[in-house]
């Protein structure tokens, strides 16, 4: 009885606590508010903005349709690189079609799409938004960049709408855009994301560099479409995918518009891109080099080499000298002084500044015209191996830039045959042979009448050149057919 009780006691007096409090939080607690009125609902409000400018541009963008000059029934599918996919032994015949975007930019029917598009490709078909279709022609193509401009063979529509291009160079990382295309034959898809990244280097997709990265879903089909902002301006030609699958990953990369209206002009105006040229051997500046040239900047390109017979020759420019500056420019690196120099138009003077010695000095020199380098179709024929079981060229300043190479004697490796006496040797593209059994290589005649010499033997003894290190190699001829 006594613990009932006790009990008894001490529910009465938690309920004297609780009660007062309760009580307590009553007097005390502020009446509730009423949430704040939204005035305007911000994705209703997304939508009435940018579906009227995607329903405005999708006319402006093409599918792109063409036949391949592969043979038939070999290869049915492409990628958005115009590399096979897959395989297929077909009964009937059937004619490898490439499949891919464009974007029109002007009323008298030219329509800006990637090189990699219509390379090698004849009977270019477009088909607009409203399905009509017209025959188009390759104006111009510029493989430096993968751009190309073909036009409309037929009359061309009054009622042809153009795309008005943005200055990319005022794209922000964050930016909203809006990619239009035709992935995997889907006509005028349209997917979204935001700008990644700008001024995307060293990819690998083409010689002049300066990508939009994106996360809107780009896909094979997508090369040559529009990625646009929410005003329905043109920012960039979206060209290539990053993917360990084939398919999207979420980073895209896009041609800026700033640089797709440089080399259109040239190719609407004459066929082709004519770039100003220095001729000169460059490299990064590293913090190591730095440190040995005692240089306390940042950025620039330091001269490794001057061509022969070269606009830089008798210059005044010099081995070592490591240029910081051009008409005002301040130069970051490599890529970026050779996208300053390919605009300079050829014979115009430039001044330029650089590092010698332990200060600066000025210079002045007269551009040059960039040599014409051979049509990418023609890289891509694979030549053929020899006994080594590899292709050289001469260096020239297309390979040097290529690989990277300073070096301006012996002859650089570019094709190496799965298997061979030079694979199995660790010989890779971009090596430069510089002697072959202790005699000097100095050019491609050099190169084959030593490999003639070897005739009978079965080990062979190199000199290589790899990222400015030199090693000799041993070659094992035997088995060279790829039979060890």
């Amino acid at each position: 009885m006594k613990r009932l009780h006790t009990c008894t006691a001490a529910i009465a007096i938690a309920s004297l606590f609780f009660g007062t409090s309760a009580g307590f939080s009553a007097e005390k607690k502020a009446p509730a508010k009423k949430p704040p009125a939204i005035k305007e609902n911000f994705l209703k409000k997304y939508n009435e903005s940018v579906i009227p400018v995607i329903r405005r541009s999708m006319p402006m963008v093409v599918n792109i349709s063409a036949i391949k000059e592969m043979p038939k029934n070999q290869v049915h599918e492409y990628d958005m690189f115009g590399n096979p996919l897959n395989k297929f032994p077909f009964k009937n015949q059937i004619e490898p079609k490439a499949l891919g975007s464009g974007v029109i930019i002007d009323r008298r029917g030219y329509i800006v799409t990637n090189h990699h598009v219509i390379k090698d490709t004849r009977s270019i078909k477009i088909t607009l938004s409203d399905r009509r279709e017209f025959s188009c022609s390759v104006l111009g193509a510029d493989p430096a960049t993968d751009i190309a401009v073909i036009k409309i063979d037929d009359k061309v529509p009054a009622d042809l709408p153009v795309i008005e291009m943005a200055d990319s160079e005022k794209l922000e990382v964050g930016e909203l855009v809006i990619a239009i295309g035709n992935p995997f034959g889907f006509s005028h898809t349209v997917t979204t994301g935001i700008v990644s990244a700008t001024g995307r280097q060293s990819v690998g997709l083409a010689d002049y560099e300066y990508f939009i990265q994106t996360d809107a879903a780009i896909n094979p089909g997508n090369s040559g479409g529009a990625l646009i902002n929410i005003d329905g301006k043109l920012v960039g030609i979206n060209t290539a995918i990053f993917s360990k699958s084939g398919g999207y990953m979420g980073i895209g990369f896009a041609i800026p518009a700033n640089m797709v209206r440089e080399v259109v002009s040239d190719l609407i105006s004459g066929g082709k891109v004519t770039r100003g040229w220095l001729g000169v051997y460059i490299q990064d500046v590293t913090k190591d080099i730095a440190e040995a040239f005692k240089y306390a900047g940042t950025g620039g390109a330091l001269v490794a080499d001057i061509m022969k017979e070269s606009p830089a020759e008798g210059s005044g420019l010099q081995k070592g000298d490591i240029i910081t500056m051009i008409d005002g420019i301040t130069i970051i690196d490599v890529n970026h002084l050779r996208r300053v120099v390919a605009i300079r138009k050829p014979g115009s003077r430039v001044k330029i500044a650089v590092f010698r010695g332990g200060k600066s000095a000025p210079l002045e020199m007269t551009i040059g015209t960039m040599p014409v380098t051979p049509p990418v179709a023609d890289r891509d024929v694979r030549d053929r191996e020899d006994m080594l079981g590899m292709v050289v060229k001469d260096i020239d300043e297309e390979l040097a830039y290529k690989y990277r190479s300073p070096d301006r004697s012996g002859v650089i490796v570019t094709q190496v045959k799965p298997g061979s006496p030079s694979m199995r040797a660790g010989i890779a593209p971009g090596d430069v042979v510089k002697e072959i059994e202790r005699g000097p290589i100095d050019s491609v005649n050099t190169y084959n009448k030593a490999v003639g010499a070897l005739k009978g033997r079965t080990k062979v003894l190199l000199l290589i050149n790899r990222a400015g290190t030199h090693k000799f190699l041993i070659l094992d001829l035997e088995g060279r057919d790829g039979v060890e």
